[in-house]
């Protein structure tokens, strides 16, 4: 009820979520560039980093810890971690690039669907919040079942190397 008016929402209370909340402005931040682990994939080979694209201003990345199998992110170079800090160059180049990930992960896996966005700050939910990244989450129809919420597990049928083969290589091909 708000305001002695029923509002027609469900409620799931989840005050274990409460840690979480409370312990926010614990959690890791990195000091500069030399910390980032963003950063430090660019002195990496592109196998290593799980890199599949670099651009004049941005690069591609497989996203080390997935909701789904070829979830990409999109990074500026520069170690920046606002949108608004962005370059006009380098905000473009990020909406080019994601484009052409579509494009790709559609090729390569025949995504239905997708999730696209950044987080901004660690109150808006960044897990790096320091280094701006954009993500690209390829989505199917039933790609989600009970496993997250009942066994908070996430089954992912591809190993990351396997899936970075893929992708770069279609990378090439695909405009």
């Amino acid at each position: 009820m708000m305001g002695g008016q029923a509002d027609g929402l469900e409620r799931l209370w989840t005050p274990h979520r409460m840690a979480y909340v409370s312990h926010a402005s614990k959690r890791e931040t990195f000091e500069g560039a030399h910390e980032c682990p963003l950063c430090q994939k660019l002195d990496m080979t592109d196998r290593d980093a799980l890199v599949v694209h670099r651009g004049e201003h941005c690069y591609v990345v497989l996203n080390l810890y997935p909701y789904n199998p070829g979830h990409l992110m999109v990074c500026p170079y520069r170690h920046i971690g606002w949108y608004t800090e962005a370059t006009d160059a380098e905000r473009d180049e990020m909406g080019v690039l994601t484009q052409k990930a579509m494009r790709v992960l559609t090729r390569v896996s025949g995504t239905q669907g997708f999730n696209i966005g950044m987080n901004q700050g660690q109150a808006g939910g960044a897990g790096i919040a320091e280094h701006l990244h954009q993500h690209v989450v390829p989505r199917w129809t039933g790609d989600v079942n009970f496993l997250p919420i009942i066994g908070h597990t996430k089954a992912l049928p591809e190993l990351l190397d396997d899936t970075w083969a893929k992708v770069s290589a279609a990378w090439g091909e695909v405009d």
